[in-house]
């Protein structure tokens, strides 16, 4: 019996941590997801007038599909949080599409 009750407990922690996320959390991961391509990029020349680069770039693989981004930031944040996001996509500041 002690058995079981253990294992209730470890299977109430495990899903416990799968349940939603607060809203504010999902609407910031869901924005990042819609970002097409972010990075940065160095050029530069040495003392030996060679060439020096440097690219680190990201591409969401999200933004090749189709569709309203701001239906897509609607279903991922309720898919996340279990709450509509508490603005619309267009109305942030923060976006730009």
């Amino acid at each position: 019996m002690r058995v079981w009750g253990t294992c209730l407990v470890i299977a109430g922690l495990a899903l416990a941590g799968c349940g939603p996320m607060p809203v504010e959390q999902a609407e910031a991961q869901c924005l990042e997801m819609l970002r097409p391509i972010s990075g940065e990029a160095k050029l530069g020349v040495n003392q030996d007038g060679k060439a020096i680069y440097d690219i680190d770039m990201t591409l969401q693989m999200t933004t090749a599909m189709r569709g309203d981004p701001a239906a897509r930031y609607d279903r991922c944040v309720f898919n996340k949080s279990g709450r509509m996001p508490t603005r619309p996509l267009y109305s942030r500041t923060d976006w730009k599409g």
